[in-house]
């Protein structure tokens, strides 16, 4: 009955520190989190490379901070690894830490969210050299994305409210 009850708390505590640690690799720039959030944005940026006709320099900033990017994504990833390594690590034991294991997570969560800030930083940086004309297309998707959420907003109010058939 004693093992029953520590698997099932371990599993508890599992399930618990994985949704916490899974909060911090949707920092990346490239998650969505909504126009306001900061990272829709980006994501946003992304998808118009074509459409921008960068100049040499602003396609050199581009590359860097793709890279940028990739690089953070990693580095959130092996952070995640680090919680997974934790709490294997405290499961092994007899009586699990589970503390233990949500410091960790938070750490990876602050450590992530710094990460994320600073690609962030880095996409403003590059906005910021861009030409009216071209601040004018990333508006005009950034208006057509938020138009497109809103719509699926409605949609979805429309359906909890609908009384069942």
């Amino acid at each position: 009955m004693r093992n029953r009850l520590m698997t099932t708390l371990a599993a508890v505590g599992a399930a618990a520190v994985v949704s916490v640690s899974g909060a911090a690799l949707a920092q990346h720039p490239m998650h969505h989190g909504g126009p306001g959030a900061g990272g829709d944005f980006v994501h946003a940026i992304a998808e118009l490379k074509s459409q921008l006709n960068l100049n040499t320099s602003q396609q050199t900033m581009w590359d860097n901070v793709v890279a940028q990017g990739k690089a953070a994504m990693d580095t959130g990833r092996a952070n995640y690894g680090k919680v997974k390594t934790a709490m294997t690590a405290e499961l092994a034991k007899p009586e699990p830490d589970l503390a233990a294991v949500a410091a960790v997570a938070d750490d990876v969560q602050a450590s992530n969210a710094a990460l994320h800030k600073q690609v962030r930083a880095s996409w403003l940086a590059l906005y910021a050299t861009f030409t009216p004309d071209q601040k004018a297309v990333v508006k005009q998707a950034l208006s057509q994305r938020l138009a497109r959420m809103e719509s699926f907003r409605d949609k979805m109010k429309s359906r909890r409210a609908a009384p069942p058939a």
